[in-house]
């Protein structure tokens, strides 16, 4: 046998840990306070603990509301960090993340985080390594330690619960009865793999007699939901997303129903397909008979705590119907300097051909393009410059105006905006553009504002305020909207929101409208909830009451 050796090594790593030193705090918590397309900037970095490569999952959750109340809205990768702050990109979920969002740190982070903050606790030692014949690196490899699984790892929690909704026609009488179920998913790391099912799902069933016809306010509304089945690991250059979702690499395309796979060449290059149909009502082209399929290439350089680029571009075939509607180039290219400067712009641009469909011009038509530059010079103060150009006129819902999920499409042209977070946790906000139309005799002025509350005064609720005056290609009016949430204690939870808009458009016949409505959430005992509410809306198309109530299970 050979003879045992015995050296003596110093570690060069507990080296580094002096007495004084200064020792990064425990915080697995932290929050958004930028948003720039595609990522977002947190209150942590070194000083805390992060490194690059650490993953957090973001949550917003209403003020005073219970932990599982929360909703989530993806997870996140540190890819730069400085001593106080630190840059990640969405890597999962709904890339529509919002300043004053939580941002927490895996387990598995914090626990490496933990195990090396205490290695640089230790005093300096000298240790003795002993080793025989085997390599001891090879030995390391192959040696086995058991450990408990990680939390995120078959994490299962969320809520389904049966809905049952009542709606009494004001206009032609009677009434009418729908039923559905809906779920609510965080399921992270199944089976101990990379998948991921996460978001909302709504499904109804309708047993209308004599009643509405039409689509009723809040079931549009429940339509802009997100629920994903999706694959992302660092260690694969796959990547596979399936169910109703953003692409993340072409958000502009809107929500689809259906999926996409990806296929990272390199560190920067990426090229993926998609496919799906298009069921979001926010949409600038809202057709829910129309599949569109494609493909596109990603390219991103850079760093982000200076100068960073993204490139997206691609082709894609729409159908209504199963019919050929369009054949178009889209490009979505964004360039960021820090968290003080970026301009993003996307496009879309259709090959046609005259006397198709309508058309009267032949080649490469600019179809749509939107292009904004925002400025953040400190943290409660930004501005921004947009410019947005559609060639044809809109489809969205016209009845989601007034609840300014639409409000992106109203301003035509040229306009500029300001955010403003004041004392107080008071937060003003707005915009103001020109529109000019070639047959326009002078140019048309549109302005929004809102005021916002974190918390009011002496009631302790959530509050927001907008009013808006629009002029543009398909119509002019404004719409007054306002809603107020308060949470009482960890198990009830109750929201009012009412607003009114007034839009002549060549789109609808329903011109004015009004609309009131409040609802109420209650955890009954540890795993049930109970909730209910109402919505009064008026208008000359559609007048109607509806009462809806909820029964669920949360796990």
């Amino acid at each position: 046998m050979r003879p045992r050796r015995c050296l003596w090594l110093f570690l060069p790593a507990l080296a580094l840990a002096q007495p004084g030193a200064v020792q990064p705090d425990a915080r697995t918590e932290f929050h958004v306070k930028q948003v720039v397309t595609g990522a977002v900037y947190i209150d942590g970095g070194t000083s805390s603990g992060l490194a690059e490569g650490m993953r957090l999952r973001v949550s917003r959750r209403t003020p005073g509301a219970a932990t599982l109340a929360a909703e989530q809205r993806g997870e996140i990768l540190v890819v730069s960090v400085a001593s106080t702050s630190a840059l990640c990109e969405a890597v999962s979920g709904t890339p529509s993340f919002a300043v004053g969002d939580t941002a927490e740190l895996s387990t598995e982070d914090a626990q490496l985080r933990q195990i090396l903050k205490g290695v640089t606790k230790q005093r300096n030692f000298a240790q003795i390594v002993s080793f025989g014949e085997d390599d001891p690196i090879e030995d390391e490899l192959r040696e086995h330690v058991p450990r408990p699984p990680l939390p995120e790892v078959n994490r299962i929690r969320g809520r389904i619960s049966y809905e049952n909704n009542i709606l009494r026609d004001h206009t032609g009488g009677g009434a009418s009865n729908q039923q559905g179920l809906a779920l609510r998913a965080d399921m992270t790391r199944l089976g101990g793999s990379f998948w991921n099912f996460t978001g909302y799902w709504r499904g109804r069933r309708n047993a209308r007699g004599r009643g509405l016809d039409q689509t009723t306010l809040v079931d549009l509304m429940n339509r802009t939901y997100h629920i994903s089945f999706y694959y992302s690991s660092p260690r694969s250059k796959n990547v596979v997303g399936l169910g109703r979702l953003l692409l993340p690499w072409a958000a502009s395309l809107n929500t689809i129903d259906g999926g996409y796979y990806g296929r990272r060449l390199n560190r920067t290059l990426t090229v993926a397909v998609f496919a799906g149909s298009t069921p979001n009502p926010t949409a600038w082209n809202y057709d829910p008979g129309r599949v569109l399929t494609g493909a596109l290439v990603n390219l991103e350089k850079g760093r982000f705590d200076a100068l960073r680029f993204s490139s997206t571009t691609g082709i894609a075939f729409a159908n209504v119907h199963w019919k050929p509607e369009r054949r178009f180039l889209f490009a979505e290219n964004s360039l960021f300097w820090k968290n003080i400067f970026s301009v993003y712009q996307n496009l879309e641009a259709d090959q046609m051909k005259a006397g198709r469909f309508g058309n009267t011009v032949s080649g490469t038509v600019l179809t749509r393009s939107f292009t904004t530059l925002r400025l953040q010079p400190g943290k409660r103060v930004s501005f921004d410059l947009n410019h947005s150009y559609l060639r044809s006129i809109p489809t969205f819902d016209t009845r989601l105006i007034s609840t300014g999920l639409v409000d992106k499409w109203l301003f035509q042209g040229l306009s500029a905006g300001i955010r403003l977070q004041g004392p107080g946790q008071l937060i003003f906000s707005g915009q103001f553009g020109r529109n000019k139309r070639d047959q326009d005799a002078r140019a048309a002025f549109n302005w929004m504002s809102g005021v916002s509350w974190t918390r009011l005064p002496w009631v302790g609720m959530r509050a927001d305020f907008r009013y808006a005056r629009v002029n543009s290609s398909f119509g002019s009016g404004g719409y007054e909207s306002a809603s107020l949430t308060k949470q009482l204690g960890e198990r009830l939870r109750l929201e009012f929101q009412a607003g009114q808009q007034s839009f002549s458009s060549q789109l609808t016949r329903q011109n004015r409208t009004r609309y009131a409505g409040a609802s109420i959430d209650w955890l009954v005992g540890r795993h049930f909830f109970l909730g209910g509410g109402g919505l009064f809306y008026r208008g000359p198309i559609q007048s109607y009451d509806q009462i809806f109530v909820n029964l669920g299970y949360r796990f």
